[in-house]
Order: C-alpha cells, then structure tokens, then sequence
C-alpha cells in the first residue's frame, strides 16, 4: 500500500509539472495558430461550473484566467494520480514514453468530457488544426507526465 501511495505521490507531481510544461508548449505554438477564438476556453468554462455549482455564480471577469489555470493544474495534478496508480498496478500503462496516455486524455477530455458538459464544441465540428494541436498538447503532457514518473521513481 505505501508503494502505491508513493506511486500516487511521483504521479501528483508529475501531472503537475506536466501541465506547466503543456501550458508552456501551447503558449509558444498558439499564436502559430491564427487568431483563434475569443471565446473562452474550457478550462474557464469548467471554472465557471463549479463556481455555479458551489455559489450561484460564474466566476467574476477579474478572476477568469486565474480559475482557469486553476482547472488546468487541477485536472494535469489528478491525471497524474491516477496515471501513477495505474502504472504501479500495471507498468505496461508506461509504454510509448506516455505518449498513448496522453493520447488517451485526449480522447477523454477534450473529445468527450468537454462536449458532454457544453464547455466546446463535438469532435467532428472541430477544426483539424485543433486536433493536431490538442493532441501534440497532450503528447507533451505524456510524454512529460511518464519523464517525472521515470525521473522520480
């Protein structure tokens, strides 16, 4: 039990760093990408839920990059908890240098969780550009995520 607890703990800090390192790769490649939308992003909208969920209210326009960034380290810091849990129950999860994995958030998120909960648009009204860039976005964080694990372990 306490290996896996650690394995959690190497996960949780992996997730972390791997969603700074997705947020920093997105932020070079972004302005690549043309104008994009001015529509916020669904890190925001997630933040927005919850807001309404816990108080009635969207988070205030003061606050809306922050909770957004929040939602993303959130969710990068739970993935990667899960994702140590997983390896140590099954080290075949690690193969591909957590490429797949990060693949498999991909798919998870922004292909179906992100649609489900109204936070953007299905997979097939989404541009192919968009997908290229989630998924190198999410090939980083893979990639990182399993780097921390090995680095840590």
């Amino acid at each position: 039990m306490a290996r896996l607890w650690q394995a959690m703990g190497i996960g949780l800090a992996g997730g972390l760093v791997a969603a700074a390192a997705m947020d920093a790769f997105q932020r070079g490649v972004s302005p690549l990408m043309g104008g994009g939308s001015n529509d916020d992003p669904a890190t925001v909208k997630a933040a927005d839920s919850a807001s309404r969920l816990v108080t009635g209210d969207p988070v205030t326009q003061k606050r809306r990059e922050t909770a957004g960034t929040l939602v993303h380290y959130a969710t990068g810091a739970a993935i990667g908890v899960a994702y140590g849990a997983l390896v140590a129950g099954d080290p075949r999860i690690a193969r591909g240098f957590g490429v797949p994995f990060g693949m498999a958030t991909m798919l998870a998120i922004d292909d179906v969780g992100v649609p489900a909960f109204g936070w953007g648009p299905a997979p097939q009204d989404t541009p192919a550009v968009t997908h290229a860039y989630s998924a190198a976005s999410h090939a980083v964080f893979g990639v990182v995520l399993e780097g921390v694990r090995r680095g840590l372990s």
